[in-house]
């Protein structure tokens, strides 16, 4: 399953293709198409070369269409298309040697001076020197090291050199060319540290310390991305970072390409290396969303989150509003803050795949509560209708939609359950802002519930009220605008 930004104009060569538009079918064929590297459609500005394997491009399309994606599908919403065209060279299945051998010939000829490579490879460069996919190099750093082969398949004979010594090739030949070549450390695995309880296993002292000494040995940038997506991944669940990958350990779901994406952006633009600079001017979107609420000291917000129930037009008193427009006449607004972010026609999954649930999420602060209330929308086909604004019914197991519809073409998305999405919605805020709410049906029912510490907390701030307006809910006193007039 992927976020679904709003469109925006991209790179010819890649990008979200947006919903709308004449030309979503050939975006969306450029995207998922391996990029030709001596097309330059962009006039005089510099590309940023990927080279990776399937973390950076999952197959040869590189589209999702088995519910895995790597980070350079999304790498380029970081980066301001006026100023620079990201291609996406990643090829699953390669290893620093097989690709240095095979497709990096094809790629030097669209490098030009002043381009940028970055360079992340090292997850297959493990296995059989001489059968099978044959794409072992010797481990470490080591310039001199060298291993005479024969492929048994094949009868092909090669020489086989050590990791650090591919990688000073690229890097090498990436400066005779004028470009600036950057070395990345690996995408993190979804596999914990069993020295470390709590913590996502890192490279450090392999692939990512040697990509890090041959950088340093080069003068060239080095970017930790495993360790800041591995850090980021330390503050989740253990739930939370399952999703972030599919079917294996290695390979990202759309939640975690984007993470890895996000990570490379912000390692790059935080970096110091002189020679960044230009690359670093050209780095847009790296603030997260947030909602907006105006905070008063001392008071905690409670956010709302739901469909047209919850917030709708809210203006004409003979119009539909959502009982989120009378949260305020139920709160003690002295004591806690309301941030209705609810939107009308949004399904647990749409609210989710908008970026709204992340606005939410990096609004948040410790104390504040959460009200949660989805479903009018959870209901219908999967794959039909203009917003694919429904999930399943209740299943334990995603299901993966691979197709098109009218408004969405080349769409390949991960389905989850009502429940799923819900718990998402919960535990995401878990470690934060341990408040959230279901809400059946009104927010009245909250203060009706079983006693437990937030809901008790939660409820000290409801307000008495007085007046006419005061109503008593099962010994409650809350109260309430009057219903607009419908005549």
């Amino acid at each position: 399953m992927f976020h679904r930004p709003k469109p925006q104009r991209l790179p010819p060569d890649g990008g979200r293709e947006p919903r709308h538009g004449p030309h979503t079918r050939q975006l969306g064929k450029a995207n998922t198409a391996r990029p030709c590297p001596v097309r330059r459609e962009r006039g005089n500005h510099p590309v940023l070369f990927l080279v990776g394997n399937s973390t950076m491009r999952t197959g040869t399309k590189g589209n999702g269409d088995n519910g895995q994606w790597g980070w350079g599908y999304f790498a380029h919403e970081y980066f301001d298309a006026d100023k620079l065209t990201v291609e996406n060279h990643a090829l699953g299945g390669t290893s620093s040697r097989t690709f240095y051998r095979k497709l990096w010939p094809d790629v030097k000829k669209g490098i030009r001076k002043g381009d940028y490579v970055i360079i992340e490879l090292g997850h297959n460069d493990n296995g059989p020197f001489d059968s099978g996919r044959a794409r072992a190099s010797i481990r470490g750093i080591s310039p001199t090291d060298s291993l005479c082969v024969t492929i048994k398949e094949t009868g092909e004979e090669e020489t086989v050199y050590s990791y650090g010594e591919y990688l000073r090739r690229f890097v090498r030949e990436c400066k005779a060319l004028g470009a600036h070549p950057i070395l990345l450390s690996l995408t993190p695995r979804n596999a914990w540290d069993t020295k470390r309880p709590g913590h996502i296993a890192r490279v450090d002292g392999t692939f990512g310390l040697w990509a890090r000494q041959v950088a340093e040995e080069q003068g060239i940038p080095f970017v930790d991305l495993n360790e800041i997506s591995a850090s980021k991944y330390d503050r989740f669940s253990a739930w939370k970072v399952d999703y972030h990958f599919y079917r294996d350990r290695i390979h990202t779901s759309a939640f975690g390409a984007r993470l890895n994406a996000r990570s490379a952006a912000e390692e790059l633009a935080a970096s110091t290396h002189p020679a960044l600079k230009a690359l670093q001017a050209c780095l847009t979107n790296l603030e997260p969303p947030a909602a907006q609420v105006k905070r008063e000291k001392g008071k905690p917000v409670v956010f709302i989150t739901g469909d047209s129930t919850v917030k709708n037009e809210d203006k004409d008193p003979n119009g539909m509003w959502g009982w989120g427009s009378q949260a305020g006449t139920i709160f003690d607004t002295d004591k806690i803050t309301v941030a209705n972010e609810a939107k009308a026609g949004r399904s647990t999954r749409t609210y989710l795949e908008e970026n709204r649930w992340e606005r939410v999420y990096n609004a948040l602060q410790p104390g504040d509560f959460v009200l949660i209330q989805f479903g009018h929308n959870d209901i219908g086909d999967i794959d039909r209708g203009q917003r694919l604004a429904v999930s399943l019914p209740a299943r334990r197991i995603p299901v993966m939609f691979t197709g098109s519809t009218k408004e969405i073409k080349f769409l390949n998305e991960v389905i989850y359950s009502f429940g799923w999405y819900l718990k998402n919605s919960s535990t995401t805020c878990a470690k934060r802002v341990p408040r959230q709410f279901g809400v059946p049906h009104a927010p009245q029912r909250m203060a009706e519930r079983k006693d437990r510490t937030p809901q008790r907390q939660l409820r000290q701030m409801v307000s008495g009220g007085s007046g006419p307006n005061r109503r008593r809910v099962r010994g409650l006193q809350t109260t309430s605008r009057p219903t607009p007039s419908t005549g």
